[in-house]
Parts: C-alpha cells; structure tokens; sequence
C-alpha cells in the first residue's frame, strides 16, 4: 500500500535524526506550544523536512515534531497540527498521528483551544473530553481500510481512556485547577459558529466546540491507542458573550494558562 510505504520513509527520516523511542505522544493546539519549554528536547524536526508531512499553515502552530522527554518518560510531541479546514484531505490530517503510533507510542495526549458552549465556563477553563461527536461530515478512516493498521470497523464505546481521564482529573483537583469534563463537537470550520449553531451543539449533548482532535482520536483508536483529550476553553461561543471571536484571542488566552496547562502536564504524563 503506498500510504504504509510513505509512513516507513517517514519513520525512517525521523529515526536517522533521533534514536528515542517515545511511549507518550502529545499533539499542541492553538496557542498551547509553549510546553516545548518543559521538555528535555533530543530532536525538533519540521514538518517540512519530513517526508510526506503537510506544513502548518496556521498562526500558533509552529509546526515541528519534537523528541525528548518530560522528566524520564520519552515523549514525540507535534508542536501544533495540521487542520481539514487548511484544504488537506482527512488521510494527510491524520498521517502525523499515523506516524506517533508507528514510532511505538501506546498513549496519545491531544490537546486544543475550543470555544465553550456551557455559560458557566469562563476563558481559560480546561475541559477533559470523555466523548465527541463528529460533526465535520467525513471520517478519516473513509475507503479502503489498511488492516496492518487496525480494524475495519474500530470500537468507539471508549474513544477517551477512562483510566487515563480520572488521573487526570486526580491531578487537577489536587492542583486547584478549574475544569470540568463534557462532550466535544469536531467541525470543519474554518468559520467560528453562528449563534443558531450553537443552540444546535447545546441541544445535541455538547459542551466544548473545535475544529480538530476528532479525527486524530478516530485514527489513534484505530491503530489501538489510548487517547486522553484536553480542551482548553479559550472563549465562550458565539451568543454566549458580547464579545466578537477572534483567532488572537485564542492565542492570548493560550499565554495566559500556559504555566498551569504545562505544569499538570507534565505531572500527567510523569504518572503515565
């Protein structure tokens, strides 16, 4: 298949640049690649210069994989990611969590900045997610299925590891750290929601809205990883508040919690 081959001359170009061998793989939203600073960084390799990698087009994704550890746990981390909303076709969304798997990593972090559909949220809030709904209209697992990389048709009852969400939740309780869990509603975007769309997502069962991490935690369950899902809350959806939406916000409330968010990660993925 010529997807297995481009992920072998992926994983080839990688390991002549590091020799590690991660067991957590951590994947940055907007706003949130400051945690590069608390990682023993091996190698940083942009995507560019990876073989078959998309660049990051996005303000706020820097767009390098890095390799190192965070205290002894050997970690592959992708500062910020590729969207579906950039033009690419779902397969290449998803090839860099395609990559982290076959690099040998058993737990995949993802992270990202959503919009908060719950009034009692406030900005800089974290949401664990214990579930999605898939609301971008396609699914990276479409067409023929490759069974050396899964299941044709992958369990989804468990698409966020249970165990992994109540350490997790252990640990920011114990840090005083204001969070909640809920539902996150994946869209295409790249248009932040009308406020009738939201009433939509409200009545639906959601509590967080993005335009990511579903389809890498599609692929990641195909390929047999365990997934933890960190939202954090950058702003109130549209109607929620009187304030207009902005990507600039987004990236200013990153800054502003990106000494917690880092510090309780980097006890999480300690304790993993």
């Amino acid at each position: 298949m010529v997807l297995l081959q481009q992920l072998k001359e992926s994983i080839d170009y990688i390991r002549r640049n590091s020799k590690l061998r991660p067991r957590v793989g951590l994947t940055l939203g907007s706003g949130l690649s400051n945690f590069i600073k608390s990682v023993s960084v091996e190698a940083s390799i942009s995507y560019g210069d990876i073989p078959h990698f998309a660049p990051s087009t996005v303000d706020g994704h820097p767009g390098n994989l890095i390799l190192g550890r965070v205290e002894e746990t050997p970690v592959v981390i992708m500062q910020g990611r590729i969207h579906f909303y950039e033009g690419h076709p779902m397969e290449r969304v998803v090839y860099p969590t395609r990559v982290m798997a076959q690099l040998g990593i058993e737990k995949l972090i993802l992270t990202n900045a959503a919009g908060g559909l719950d009034p009692q949220m406030h900005p800089g809030d974290f949401m664990l997610i214990r579930d999605h709904i898939n609301l971008m209209g396609t699914n990276p697992l479409i067409g023929p299925n490759i069974a050396e990389l899964g299941l044709r048709f992958p369990d989804m009852s468990e698409a966020y590891d249970r165990e992994m969400l109540e350490r997790l939740k252990s640990i920011l309780s114990r840090r005083g750290v204001r969070h909640t869990t809920g539902i996150y509603c994946g869209v295409s975007g790249p248009t932040y929601e009308t406020p009738a769309e939201v009433r939509f997502l409200q009545n639906v069962g959601g509590q967080a809205v993005g335009m990511s991490t579903v389809p890498e935690t599609i692929a990641a369950k195909h390929m047999g990883l365990r997934v933890c899902g960190i939202s954090c809350i950058t702003n109130l959806a549209a109607g929620l508040s009187k304030q207009k939406i902005t990507h600039e916000e987004v990236k200013e409330i990153g800054r502003q919690v990106e000494q917690n968010f880092a510090e309780f990660l980097v006890e999480f993925i300690a304790d993993l």
